[in-house]
Order: C-alpha cells, then structure tokens, then sequence
C-alpha cells in the first residue's frame, strides 16, 4: 500500500548503518538500566545487604510505592526528594518542546523551508549531514513519528491531570532532572533522523507505507491499553461516584493486570517499539532508543512486583512483572 501525493523518489528507504553519536548514547543508557537491573536482581539473591553505596543505590532506582513516603530515610536523602506527581512535568515540556520542533518540520516539509540554523548544528553534531541521503519515506516517516510523540505526551499529560490519582510519594532529584532531559532529547532524536535542509526547496514527497499501516495500529491499540490500565489503577483510589476516597495502594484487576503486574509500563515499550515500526524497522538509533525504555521499564515494574508481593499475601503468582508469560 505506496499511494503518493508526489512521487519523485522511488528509491529504497536506507539501511542501517555502523554505530554513529545518535546512537551512542541511547545504547550506554539502554546498557546503564540493563546493569542496574542486573545489580538489583544479584542483591536481592544476596539478601539486599546493607551498606552506603547500597544505599545510595536503592534511593537513586526506587521511586513512588517502592521507595515509600518523604519522611523516609536519613534527612540529607530527603532533601533530594521531590513528588513523584511532578512527573506532570515531564509531559508538560514534551508538549511544549516537540509540539515545537513538529511544528517546524511541518513548515520545512510543506512550505519549503529548512530547519533553524541552531537545529541544524545539533543535527551536525549527531553526525547527521544536510547532504545525507534523501528519501521520501524517511520524510514521512519521521514527520509520523513526532507526531505520535506529541500526541502520547499530550495524552499522558491529560490522565496526569485528570485521570492518576497521585500519592505522597517521591522521585529522587537525579530522576526528575533525568526525565526532564530525555523528553527534550526524544523529540530531537526523531527530528535528526531527516537531513538538516529537510526539502531544500524541493517538491514534497509523501509515501504511506504498510510499516506506517502497521506502526500506527500498535501504536493506537497499545495506548488504549495504557489509558485503560491507568484509569484501573485510579479507580482504585476513587468511590463509584468518582470522588478520591484513599491515597492507598491496592491489587488492581482487569485489562493486562490479569497477566502482568505492571502492564501500563508494557504498553509504553510496546508504543516506542510502534515508532520503530513507523520509521521502517531500519532505523538502528530509534532502536536504541526502544532498549533503553525495555531496560528503564523492566527495572521500574520489577521494583512493583517486588512490593505488590511483599505487601498483599493473597497477590496472584500467576502474574509476570513486565512481559506476559515471559517475565
């Protein structure tokens, strides 16, 4: 399925090539969070032994239910503390920052244009040349993806707002500033994976292809997926009426809860792993990008798991941490 609007180019979308700096440091981070899994999971084998660094270690992975409360912990590692319902942030600036930089691709890819000359010397720094080959698909595919971003950031600012009910816990700085910088980063990486001079003045070309078919499908059934978890996890604090009755934890029921623990954080791999799909399956720095949230969430649901089976004696042990009937 290839209908055009102006076809000028009909050659093959690129094929990946040797690593570049676009894709170093998704890798090093997908390679940091694969670490830390593998350090949480020998101390749990080890008994969780004490120790400052250990210490040190926890408070920087753990967040929320699985750190606890603010008045927790020694008073210096409370001072770098912030709610954890500051993560309406991170969506705040994804909005903000790619609905910006979709904005000015649009304006390159329909009107003409080229990107802002202080783009272009990120795209250069990331070793992305203005003369770097040129495809439709890649255009399209690219434009696609940022706005799949954008509209995943709206969404989820929109359940942090009206939809998560937030308890008192508590994120670490180090975590927040972090956050912070990858949804700045994220957008930019989608935008460097076209040249610099987008069109240069040339006519636009547009080719819907079967992956962007089959990449906005996923993409579009694992967010409902997401929404729907998250409304499960805040009707568990809220009364028929939808008045927020506890700030507690509970064992939620329904949707991919019935397989996994932590099914909304399976569904946004399964969101960065559409994107992949949209850009073509060729694209080896947005896979990256794809181990790293497998590695970052894969960490984060293991930690749940931990407390839903430490906390409630009756949790299902049916149930996986992350990946139904996998893991």
């Amino acid at each position: 399925m290839e209908p055009a609007m102006h076809s000028r180019d009909q050659r093959p979308c690129p094929s990946p090539g040797p690593l570049n700096p676009r894709h170093l440091p998704y890798a090093l981070l997908a390679a940091a969070f694969l670490a830390a899994l593998l350090l949480l999971l020998l101390l749990w084998r080890a008994g969780q032994p004490g120790g400052f660094v250990s210490g040190l270690f926890q408070d920087l992975i753990r967040y929320g239910k699985t750190k606890g409360g603010s008045g927790q912990g020694p008073a210096w590692l409370r001072l770098l503390q912030v709610p954890k319902r500051w993560f309406t942030h991170f969506y705040v600036v994804s909005v903000l920052w790619n609905g910006f930089l979709l904005i000015w691709l649009f304006r390159a890819e329909f009107l003409g244009g080229s990107l802002p000359s202080w783009i272009q010397h990120v795209h250069r720094a990331l070793g992305r040349d203005s003369q770097s080959e040129d495809t439709g698909c890649e255009h399209f595919s690219a434009l696609l993806v940022l706005l799949l971003l954008w509209l995943h950031s709206c969404r989820r600012l929109a359940e942090c707002l009206w939809t998560s009910v937030f308890s008192s816990g508590v994120i670490h700085i180090v975590q927040y500033c972090f956050g912070l910088a990858y949804y700045i980063a994220v957008g930019s990486t989608v935008l460097c994976q076209v040249p610099a001079d987008v069109r240069n003045g040339k006519e636009l070309s547009v080719q819907i292809c079967w992956y962007h078919v089959v990449g906005v499908m996923m993409y579009v059934w694992a967010s409902l997926h997401q929404h729907r978890c998250l409304v499960i996890l805040a009707n568990l604090r809220k009364s028929k009426s939808g008045k927020v009755v506890s700030l507690g934890h509970s064992v939620p029921f329904g949707d991919w809860f019935e397989r996994v623990s932590c099914p909304h954080y399976f569904a946004e791999l399964l969101i960065y792993v559409s994107m992949a799909i949209t850009l073509g399956f060729h694209n080896l720095t947005w896979w990256c990008v794809v181990m790293y949230v497998l590695f970052n969430q894969a960490l984060a649901a293991v930690l749940s798991h931990e407390f839903y089976q430490k906390n409630f004696s009756s949790y299902p042990k049916h149930r996986r941490a992350f990946i139904p009937f996998v893991f």
